[in-house]
């Protein structure tokens, strides 16, 4: 993927140790772990990097994983939490995306478009047919986005052959507990961000949720096929990655 330059940002993929130190140090402090935020994938993955131009502060990042087919699956992050062997069947390359922040203290909407472009540069350019990763809520309150979980098992389950399974220790069966109507704007107003971009391009979901008491997060399984994308969703994301 080639650098992109957009109105006030630069986002590019990591070349340097130094990059991706400073994009642990964002993680670190966008998901409040009040140190750096590392593990054993970031050795696999592609790390993409949003900079604002004039001060080149790190304002977004996240990291990409790419997989020759689903029988590598297993080599993901989220098949920590969700058992995925229906997903071992998929035949087309497929790209975990994980560890996406903004800098908190940055909240200019162009930040999250440029990086959707970003993405779709890279996934155009791999031929990727799959992407993938756990889309987290803050905290581990469930009674916090009842509303959201319940327009998710409504709308957003994944289809049967992809179902993902549980595997964590601790869940939250939010597809087979709630049997409220959601409230629409409550819902909406619930979903992270990520998440609401992720069903906007036909993303689906697992029926459950994961406790992540060590990232402070309940997060689902999130699955989008580049084929099953809405053709004007796909030509608004790639006039940004053009």
């Amino acid at each position: 993927m080639p650098p992109m330059t957009r109105g006030n940002y630069r986002v590019y993929v990591a070349q340097t140790r130094e990059d991706i130190a400073e994009a642990q140090v964002l993680r670190g402090l966008a998901f409040g772990s009040g140190g750096v935020d590392r593990d054993d994938y970031d050795a696999s993955c592609a790390h993409v990097l949003v900079r604002e131009k004039q001060s080149w502060t790190l304002v977004c990042c996240f990291r990409m994983l790419l997989l020759e087919d689903g029988r590598d699956v297993f080599r993901s992050y989220s098949a920590q939490f969700y058992e995925l062997s229906a997903l071992q069947n998929f035949t087309g390359r497929m790209v975990e995306m994980g560890r996406f922040c903004i800098h908190p203290d940055w909240h200019d909407p162009d930040i999250l478009r440029l990086a959707w472009g970003a993405m779709t540069a890279f996934v155009d350019a791999n031929r990727v047919d799959m992407l993938f990763g756990c889309s987290s809520f803050a905290g581990t309150e469930t009674g916090d986005y009842l509303d959201a979980f319940a327009m998710l098992k409504a709308r957003h389950l994944a289809p049967k052959r992809w179902w993902p399974r549980i595997k964590a220790a601790e869940v939250f069966r939010y597809a087979a507990r709630l049997r409220r109507k959601p409230d629409l704007k409550k819902a909406m107003s619930g979903m992270p961000p990520l998440l609401r971009t992720y069903l906007s391009m036909g993303g689906w979901v697992s029926d459950h949720a994961v406790v992540d008491r060590q990232m402070n997060t309940l997060h689902v399984f999130t699955g989008v096929e580049i084929s099953a994308i809405p053709p004007a969703r796909k030509r608004l994301l790639r006039a940004v990655a053009q």
